[in-house]
């Protein structure tokens, strides 16, 4: 497979937006792939003249076969040889046509559909390096729609391009050259004067209809992802009893979809019939023109028939060239959206000198650590803390004091604005992305599984792994058994997100999918806070268990999911306001202390009081 070329990206574009560009820089950025396949190509296009060289052929052999017949009596001898190879001739010149046009569809098909594949291939490997910003910014139905869009719209460029640009513009510099050559200056005159009109006329209505087709690509997108996040989160919809309301937010895109395709619809009706008023003039004035030479004997029927040929033979293609003109508009526009993504600035990248991570023990250190998602509200103040290798700590907090923000550095989904975080000593930016977040392994809060099988989830900490390391995770996560107990086993499909498992169980697949992973370095992010007691306390067991020996950051909202962690920070408006032991903590009778006291007393059983009249109030 060749390799395909390197894109420059264009100015980066606010997410799910797509400023118009000129079609000279869509197509600029199209090139390179095309230019890599280059020899393929001059051998299509080689097909091509040759195919429409036979075409225009096949007229001027019909002129001669017409004026052959046209015979004086007594003369048998040309009756049956001159038709006769001239009728070969031309039987000769229609296989040429349709062997040399197969035979450059054989040499050009596989090129367009390869560059369309690796087009879409390299958006997809692009959104997938993209920071974490941009995909909390974006829509999911609205991109993978502008995506499958981009995609089959370089697909019938470059098919439109060489089966029909190309071959019709070849095709009309040939019969006007003829014209010219055997006929008198008018009928080259005719034919340019035409061809010039129907190309000015089909250039300014096809520039005019451009801003219904744009309009349309957005309601279509916005439609779109309107119908997929309604869909992804069916079940909040349902109990609000919501579904009239997401159906007139579906509808209402809907109809201005509509409506933009009705205007569509009817400029297009306007535009092809200004362009067979100007085609039917044209064939009009050159029959006309060729019947009067007919009869002063400038010409003969041969020369008649040749100009008729010619012209129903060009009006084809050239009535189909304003089609085809449209439709690279609209392919134009639609491959708009997707390069737009591909030029997506990258947020996060590799350093140009870049190494792979080279893990010894796994000591974390963040080191004077500030960090903002915006710039005017900060979230972490010069946060320093050590995490050696294969110990514990813990971070614990309110809501929004920034704990989530530490396991998102670290797997350097933004990078620090100041101070820097290390393993085993190397700076993290200094890093491939790839062999970092190959050393971590997270167990979130959130568990989002794949709408696969079981084991597909379970292998997605190592792809490739056989059976026997997948069942050898789930027992070591605990959930063999109920995977075992299901009637498909392993094969039983988790559904959207793994809304088919329980809270407990999903916790459980995620855990099993980490300890395949088998990284030194562990994040557990409030890994049971929307867990019951009894799962919680299964799960926090299972996780103690697979901590041991590595380094590990446990972000907890209870408490005791910390308690017996080497140290304990205890963050508060993005500072580290403590830190310790759960014993020296509670001793201190700070933060900690107050808070676990409350924990404490909210998890006390609470005395029943009886209605008051009823025994015992």
């Amino acid at each position: 497979m060749r390799p395909s070329p390197a894109l420059s990206p264009p100015a980066p574009a606010a997410a799910g937006t797509a400023a118009p560009r000129s079609d000279w820089r869509t197509w600029k950025l199209l090139l390179p792939y095309v230019w890599a396949w280059r020899g393929r190509v001059l051998l299509a296009l080689s097909c091509l003249v040759a195919a429409k060289f036979a075409n225009v052929g096949v007229p001027l052999v019909l002129k001669r076969i017409v004026d052959a017949l046209d015979l004086k009596p007594g003369d048998p001898a040309a009756v049956l040889v001159v038709p006769v190879a001239l009728l070969l001739a031309y039987g000769a010149l229609r296989l040429s046509v349709t062997l040399f046009t197969e035979l450059r569809e054989f040499l050009f098909y596989p090129v367009a559909a390869r560059i369309a594949r690796r087009v879409s291939l390299e958006t997809f490997e692009h959104l997938l390096a993209l920071s974490l910003r941009f995909h909390l910014e974006r829509q999911t139905g609205g991109v993978s729609r502008d995506i499958e869009r981009g995609s089959r719209a370089i697909h019938s460029l470059l098919n439109y391009t060489i089966y029909n640009i190309l071959p019709t513009l070849v095709e009309i510099t040939l019969v006007i050259t003829l014209l010219a050559a055997k006929f008198d200056g008018w009928f080259a005159a005719i034919t340019l004067g035409a061809l010039v009109s129907y190309i000015a006329y089909t250039v300014a209505v096809t520039e005019w209809r451009t801003r219904f087709r744009r309009a349309m690509n957005e309601q279509d997108s916005r439609a779109n992802t309107r119908a997929i996040d309604a869909l992804i989160n069916y079940e909040t919809v349902k109990t609000f009893g919501n579904e009239r309301f997401e159906q007139a937010r579906y509808d209402e895109n809907l109809r201005k979809l509509e409506h933009a395709a009705v205007k569509s619809q009817t400029s297009l009706s306007a535009l092809n019939l200004g362009q067979s008023l100007i085609i039917s003039v044209a064939v009009t004035l050159l029959v006309w023109r060729a019947t009067v030479g007919v009869v002063d004997g400038s010409m003969t029927l041969g020369d008649l028939v040749l100009v008729n040929a010619l012209m129903i033979q060009l009006y084809i293609p050239l009535n189909f060239l304003g089609v085809i003109y449209r439709e690279i508009k609209q392919c134009t526009i639609d491959m708009e959206k997707m390069f737009t993504l591909l030029g997506q600035n990258r947020e996060v990248a590799d350093a140009p000198d870049a190494r792979p991570l080279a893990v010894q023990g796994g000591t974390v250190r963040f080191e004077g650590v500030r960090f903002a998602y915006d710039a005017d509200r900060p979230i972490l103040h010069d946060v320093s803390f050590e995490i050696p290798a294969g110990r514990t700590v813990g971070v614990v907090g309110p809501s929004g004091s920034g704990k989530s923000t530490l396991a998102r550095l670290l797997f350097r989904f933004y990078d620090v604005q100041g101070g820097a975080i290390r393993i085993d000593g190397q700076d993290i930016r200094q890093v491939t992305q790839q062999s970092l977040r190959q050393a971590i392994g997270v167990v979130p809060q959130d568990t989002v599984l794949f709408n696969d099988t079981v084991a597909y989830n379970i292998a997605y900490g190592r792809p490739g792994v056989g059976q026997d390391a997948v069942v050898a995770a789930a027992r070591a996560a605990h959930i063999h058994d109920f995977i075992a107990s299901t009637p498909r086993g392993y094969e039983t499909m988790v559904g959207e997100r793994g809304l088919k498992l329980s809270g407990g169980e999903k916790q459980r697949v995620a855990i099993a999918r980490t300890l395949l992973k088998d990284p030194p370095v562990l994040i557990f992010d409030e890994a049971t806070s929307a867990l019951d007691s009894a799962n919680e306390r299964a799960i926090q067991e299972e996780l103690r268990s697979a901590a041991q020996g590595k380094t590990a950051l446990v972000i907890a909202h209870r408490l005791s999911t910390v308690a017996d962690a080497h140290e304990i920070l205890v963050m508060e408006g993005g500072r580290i306001v403590e830190r310790g032991r759960h014993a020296e903590l509670l001793a201190r009778d700070g933060r900690y202390a107050r808070m676990w006291a409350l924990q404490q007393s909210a998890d006390a059983p609470q005395a029943v009081v009886p209605p008051s009249g009823e025994p015992g109030a």
